[in-house]
């Protein structure tokens, strides 16, 4: 990433939602725990952050309208950002409706929130710069066109009145605020997407198009009686009061702040059949898919942020920010997102667009954001941090951010492949003439010992993620000098020793006589990377542990081998840490895949208690690490930069005949049998005290079976029998 000519500032943000659902409130500072670790101001700071989208929230000071206010948290959080030098971007209202007593469709919203507005300032005269109502219009569309949010309306009506009502709110908040700090400056952010369909759904498109700058278009004071939405709103009861109101312009924002995620932009198409099922709807009078625009081959430059930044300023002529950049995916696909609005926003300002910054939002991550906050599953999403640790860990979207804070450029070799929406993978339907990547222009990942089945599948998830990688199978080239020279004839950013994976399988299915597990070649391999300069993964076992702690085991224990093999693990873990500390060693659980048919004999032959080291029907607890969720665990640790040991399984420990007929139900349509109902003795389970980065057994299960399910169930059956 460049950032040629004047310097673009780099912001962030953290995700702060503060949405009622029900009588329910999601609270995104608690529920990332940010609400109870004042030190990540700190860990922003050294981030090179000089300015910071941040919660001083209505509903967090006043739970209820009539509460006495509670300033106690945002007085310490504000005055700590104040002594870092950064300067705080305050809301007041993230998709909130306001407290208990209040909602976006009383009457009575603007004047109380204008009310709180003017605490804020009286209290806080040092803030310059304000968000009073973050993105009205999305707000709007999910509390009351789609139901998700309060008060769950489901009507252009209800859609249209909540809109007009935060916009006026924002007004009179920032009237108030002006009084005592005139120089206060409105930062108004918006998503900002546009739709695109087929030629039968133009119509549709084109009202989604035109709605879409309803909130903007009212705080510039853009609708009035000649508006085409003016008389929708009148007959939809907006007061034509409010109108006139908004009309005078006194609710023009000084900066635009433009939202922009890769389902901002959409496509419309009434060919039902070939999408999702979940994509399918309708306006009453068409039935249509609405899709991820980035899914469907539109003509170069027509999606994407250079396209919407400068649509806004085209329109307005304000000048505008990325006032939200975040992706929940992989790390490289965040980082690949980063890159592009960056430079993005970089070539606009060169052009004379005035786009003042980009901003890192979710820096702590997100939860359950992939339903709209609808779903309390607890899915998490990290950002430049991620909270599943002791700490907040910084992940390579730090390192980013912290390169383009302070020089303005970052470089991975993981950007010299283009994200997954610029692929030929996004498609949902094939698209003639879609390219591949070249892969002589990336920076390859050299993944040894790729012969056994999970090695292959660890292959084809760096395919998936667009990992340009060179594969070696195994025995071949890992002598000294023909190593070294391999990696210095690939130029290779990173190496994966993949034996770990199918040794430790072949392991537990006989590990009376198993395989020898050779610490000299995994010596050879960490001291070549060593020498090299280069990361090392590599994949070991929980048959490290004899399992007689009496407990899950974590990083911390030290290992205690029981056995030939697990006596070559060891060995082999301790040869990488002495030729390459910052070698990173991940181990797994019982690693299992699908579709694949050959497995489905392991898991029943070792069911019925052949050549285990755990006497039959002697209880034995376990964890599980399903594949993709394995691998993409630990490309992302790699990709941050990651050393050391780290337990990566599926959370939920299970006996060990369970889980093993959970598996095999799964692949070859058994029954689960029962568990063992001895006294359990042995407890080889994990966990970890650096971050429990995988889904609960149960999610790993379920889209194993779905897998299983997509493959073919007779062939399945047959490897089993």
């Amino acid at each position: 990433m460049s950032a040629g000519g004047a310097p673009l500032e780099l912001w962030g943000g953290f995700e702060c939602t503060v949405a009622r659902i029900g009588d329910r409130f999601r609270d995104q500072v608690r529920e990332t725990g940010h609400r109870w670790r004042s030190a990540d101001l700190d860990a922003v700071a050294r981030l090179g952050i000089r300015a910071l989208r941040y919660p001083l929230l209505w509903e967090s000071v006043a739970p209820e309208v009539s509460a006495t206010p509670d300033w106690s948290w945002q007085d310490a959080r504000l005055n700590r950002l104040r002594r870092l030098g950064i300067v705080p971007i305050v809301g007041l209202l993230h998709h909130g409706s306001g407290p208990f007593g209040t909602g976006l469709l009383d009457p009575d919203l603007p004047r109380l929130f204008a009310a709180y507005a003017d605490r804020v300032a009286r209290r806080y005269p040092w803030l310059r710069q304000f968000t009073p109502v973050n993105e009205p219009l999305t707000t709007a569309r999910f509390a009351g066109l789609y139901g998700h949010w309060y008060p769950h309306a489901r009507s252009e009506a209800a859609f249209l009145r909540m809109a007009v009502n935060q916009c006026k709110a924002t007004l009179l908040a920032m009237r108030a605020i002006r009084r005592l700090i005139p120089a206060a400056r409105l930062v108004q952010t918006e998503d900002i997407g546009r739709t695109f369909s087929t030629p039968a759904l133009a119509g549709q498109a084109a009202y989604e198009n035109a709605r879409r700058w309803l909130s903007l278009d009212l705080l510039c004071g853009r609708v009035d009686p000649a508006h085409p939405w003016y008389e929708r709103l009148i007959d939809h009861g907006v007061p034509a009061a409010d109108l006139a109101l908004l009309a005078t312009g006194e609710g023009a924002p000084g900066l635009i702040g433009v939202n922009h995620y890769l389902t901002s932009e959409r496509y419309l198409d009434g060919r039902l059949r070939a999408y999702p099922a979940a994509s399918r709807g309708g306006n009453g009078r068409q039935r249509y898919a609405d899709v991820e625009a980035v899914r469907v081959a539109l003509p170069e430059g027509a999606t994407g942020p250079a396209a919407r930044l400068t649509e806004v300023w085209e329109r307005y002529r304000i000048p505008v920010a990325v006032t939200e950049v975040h992706h929940g995916c992989s790390r490289d696909e965040q980082l690949r997102w980063l890159a592009e609005v960056w430079n993005a926003a970089t070539a606009l300002r060169d052009r004379g667009v005035p786009v003042e910054a980009v901003t890192v939002w979710s820096l702590m991550g997100a939860v359950d954001w992939n339903s709209l906050l609808v779903d309390r599953a607890g899915i998490y999403e990290p950002g430049a941090f991620d909270i599943r640790a002791p700490k907040p860990r910084a992940t390579a979207l730090a390192t980013a951010v912290r390169a383009l804070a302070t020089t303005g450029r970052y470089d991975h070799p993981v950007l010299d492949s283009p994200g997954w929406w610029h692929r030929p993978v996004r498609f949902y339907r094939r698209q003639a003439g879609a390219v591949a990547m070249r892969p002589d222009r990336a920076r390859p990942l050299l993944i040894l010992a790729v012969d056994g089945r999970l090695a292959q599948g660890l292959v084809r998830i760096c395919q998936d993620r667009g990992l340009h990688r060179v594969t070696v199978p195994a025995g071949a080239s890992e002598e000294d000098p023909t190593l070294d020279a391999l990696i210095a004839r690939h130029a290779a950013w990173a190496i994966i020793d993949a034996a770990g994976l199918d040794a430790d399988a072949a392991g537990r299915e006989d590990s009376g006589a198993a395989r020898p597990v050779c610490a000299d070649r995994a010596g050879r391999i960490a001291a070549a990377c060593a020498r090299a300069g280069l990361p090392l993964l590599t994949f070991s076992s929980d048959r490290v542990f004899d399992g007689s702690l009496g407990r899950p085991a974590d990083e911390a224990d030290p290992v205690r081998p029981d056995g030939p093999y697990a006596h070559g693990v060891a060995a082999s873990e301790a040869r990488i840490r002495s030729r390459h500390p910052r070698a990173l060693i991940v181990r797994p659980g019982l690693v299992f895949d699908a579709p694949d048919p050959a497995f489905a004999a392991v898991p029943l032959r070792d069911a019925h208690g052949e050549g285990t080291e755990t006497p039959p029907g002697q209880p034995e607890l376990l964890s599980v690490s399903y594949l993709p969720d394995l691998a993409h665990a630990a490309l992302d640790l790699l990709i941050d930069d990651v050393s050391g040991p780290w337990h990566l399984v599926n959370r939920g420990a299970v006996d060990r005949d369970a889980a093993l007929a959970e598996i095999a139900h799964g692949v070859a349509g058994h029954s689960p049998t029962a568990v063992g109902s001895g006294i359990l003795r042995i407890n080889r389970a994990l966990t970890s005290t650096r971050g429990l980065l995988m889904p609960t057994r149960a999610s790993a299960l379920q889209r194993f079976r779905d897998a299983v399910a997509a493959a073919s169930p007779l062939a399945v059956r047959q490897a089993a029998e």
